[in-house]
């Protein structure tokens, strides 16, 4: 599998562990109670951490069963015909699936800066409700507040990855179909890369309520463990 050049995944770990004590230093004072809107933003800082941590490491999206991106079905879209051909066997299946989910490791770089950005900066109107909600509430809103946004942003790199060398077979083959639009595998791509970084924050949100003392942030873990509600 391929992976992220040495220096850019430095440069974006660095990010991504710093995303936590950035906003620590920035809110509540020593000593102060943590309110329940400062404890919705640690708890989605904390998960959306854990969750790229994961998921920008070599086969991050394919060896999970939960964030592994599916190829497109054949016979889906322009030139399915075609893709149906090229996915006539099984080991080209599995090179192609485990292709498109390291296109989706390149591109969650480019998805992190936003999430990390739209947690600073929402606003919760009932962030109370939220931390007593399901195991998933925060990162429900924060998927609802994102939009489409971490599509936007990944499109770019997965239109990249797309024309690669991991898919010269396929995109030789449909390049001679006219009416084959590569934009539009790219932006399905995009989407289901988006689905499975949320469902990967969905997680680790979750297992935060379950053990809040994993964050190992005491007002966090005293907010979500009843000690501030």
């Amino acid at each position: 599998m391929s992976a992220i050049p040495a220096p850019a995944r430095r440069a974006f770990l660095g990010l991504v562990a710093a995303a936590p004590v950035a906003l620590a230093a920035c809110t509540t004072p020593l000593g102060a109670a943590l309110s329940p809107e400062e404890g919705v933003q640690r708890l989605l800082t904390a998960a959306s951490q854990a969750a790229f941590a994961r998921l920008i490491q070599p086969g991050g999206f394919y060896d999970d069963q939960l964030t592994r991106l599916a190829l497109p079905a054949p016979g889906e879209g322009r030139g399915g015909a075609v893709l149906a051909a090229v996915l006539r066997t099984e080991a080209v299946q599995r090179r192609l699936a485990i292709a498109v989910n390291d296109i989706a490791v390149d591109a969650a770089d480019r998805a992190a800066p936003i999430v990390f950005d739209s947690i600073r900066r929402m606003s919760f109107a009932d962030a109370l409700s939220i931390l007593r909600g399901g195991p998933t509430a925060a990162t429900d809103l924060l998927r609802r507040e994102t939009g489409g946004a971490l599509v936007d942003a990944m499109f770019p790199e997965v239109t990249a990855g797309l024309r690669g060398d991991a898919f010269e077979i396929l995109t030789a083959a449909l390049a001679a179909q006219s009416g084959f639009d590569l934009s539009a595998l790219a932006n399905t791509v995009s989407r289901q890369a988006s689905d499975s970084i949320f469902r990967a924050i969905g997680r680790e949100e979750a297992a935060i309520r379950a053990d809040p003392r994993r964050t190992r942030d005491p007002l966090l873990i005293a907010l979500l463990t009843g000690g501030a509600l």
